[in-house]
């Protein structure tokens, strides 16, 4: 007779049960930083390519190539991050990730030309693709259910600190020398060092761990958080057998995401995550640089950039509170109609108030739909699944981020800002649309199998 002990489902229904603890802020506030980190390298760029067009006399055609590499790098590491991520445990890929692409920001400092530039920002993009979804799940895999949307939202909302943190830099370290763009990508390799923390300081995901058949270090872990909410361990019952779907190569799990029971709702996060990447990427990468086309100089344009970047603060806060009450869906599609409408006047903007207000707008929307998205991405797969599903969401979204840098020329040669920011409207408008293909499981325990 073999000894009792917790069996998966046991395991995840108590971290389902759990109150918020300081273990929980712990773990929320680790992954948030490396997630405001990755938002200030992405931020960064943006700026950066504002002052290189000014002193290398690089052309937009060049900009647009020097962006969409660092995307072309996140749509592979997102694709592949995701699949090791469910091979080798969330930890290790958040930690190896973040070594990745912050070596990677930190010798972009001594670029001496486009060329090597162009790879370095590959190599950035690599790491920076790959732990953007593995954060999001390793997250999602710890969270009390009732609150699990909300936690996912507040740690995208890193995102707005670390873009704060880019356009602080861009404001007052860029123009300040000539080579205030090597000092800001030399802050930019914080995340190699930060990568040592994940690593040692944070713990591997329970859920993942009882899905490789670890149920005892996974019962460590979660007897941790316990213990740490004042929450008396529950009896442990036999051992279950681990779900033969767990074994599965990394090719049986790519087919799975469109087999009859997944396909709906593949297609559907897909085409949410290429409309969101589209229009969001080739708005706010652009908009430094569209605004000195516009006339005003390189301080001024930082400045306005700044200001914008602010109100993603309460774009996230509003969200967080919203998708607990109205649910994934409808807080992803109202936040994204938001967006669409915010693009149109900010793309007809005249004048300094209507910039900004616009801007702040557009900034407001289009990152609490951002919240949203990473919460809902996580929750439609299984544990078997979950970083392949939400990796390769999001190696699908970085594929539009790769053509919108590029397009951008193309059109503000054709229409202008107006034509621009109507396109964009209308990538939004129909992301919103495929957000009611999802599955909404909004306070419902994650799906184990």
């Amino acid at each position: 007779m073999t000894d009792a002990v917790p069996s998966q489902s046991s395991l995840a229904a108590r971290l389902d049960n759990l109150p918020f603890s300081r273990r929980h802020m712990r773990l929320l506030t680790g992954s948030g930083v490396g997630w405001a980190l990755d938002a200030m390298d992405v931020g960064l760029i943006s700026f950066i390519l504002a002052a290189l067009a000014q002193q290398w006399d690089i052309t937009k055609t060049e900009s647009g190539w020097i962006a969409s590499v660092g995307f072309i790098g996140m749509a592979l590491g997102a694709s592949l991050g995701g699949l090791l991520a469910d091979r080798f445990g969330r930890r290790q890929v958040f930690a190896i990730t973040l070594l990745i692409y912050g070596i990677a920001t930190g010798v972009s400092a001594l670029a001496g030309g486009v060329a090597i530039l162009l790879v370095l920002r590959f190599f950035v993009g690599l790491g920076l693709g790959a732990e953007l979804p593995v954060a999001s799940t390793y997250v999602s895999e710890f969270a009390p259910a009732r609150i699990r949307g909300r936690l996912i939202v507040i740690l995208e909302a890193f995102w707005a600190v670390g873009w704060t943190a880019a356009a602080l830099i861009g404001y007052f370290v860029i123009p300040a020398s000539d080579d205030g763009w090597r000092w800001a990508f030399a802050l930019g390799a914080v995340p190699a060092a930060y990568a040592l923390f994940v690593r040692w300081g944070l713990p591997e995901s329970p859920r993942w761990l009882a899905s490789r058949g670890r149920i005892a270090d996974a019962e460590r872990i979660v007897a941790k958080f316990e213990a740490d909410a004042d929450v008396a361990t529950k009896p442990a019952i036999r051992r279950q057998p681990v779900s033969p779907a767990i074994a599965m190569t990394a090719g049986a799990r790519l087919s799975t995401l469109l087999s009859t029971e997944f396909r709906v709702r593949t297609v559907c996060i897909w085409l949410v995550w290429f409309c969101v990447n589209f229009a969001y990427y080739g708005a706010f990468i652009w908009i430094p640089s569209i605004l000195v086309d516009a006339g005003y100089d390189l301080v001024r344009s930082f400045g306005f950039t700044l200001v914008i970047t602010l109100a993603q603060l309460p774009g996230y806060a509003v969200a967080a509170w919203l998708i607990e009450v109205w649910g994934r869906r409808l807080t992803l599609s109202v936040f994204l109609v938001g967006s669409a409408v915010s693009a149109v006047f900010f793309g007809n903007a005249s004048g300094e108030a209507a910039i900004i207000g616009s801007g702040m707008a557009l900034s407001f929307f289009n990152l609490g739909a951002w919240g949203a998205l990473y919460a809902v991405t996580p929750e439609i797969y299984p544990t078997s699944l979950r970083g392949t599903g939400a990796g390769w969401a999001a190696g699908v979204g970085r594929i539009a981020s790769i053509i919108a840098p590029l397009l951008v020329p193309v059109l503000l040669a054709a229409g202008g800002a107006p034509l621009l920011f109507v396109i964009f409207a209308g990538f939004f408008l129909v992301a919103a649309a495929a957000a009611w293909g999802l599955v909404d499981r909004g306070g419902q325990p994650l799906d184990d199998r």
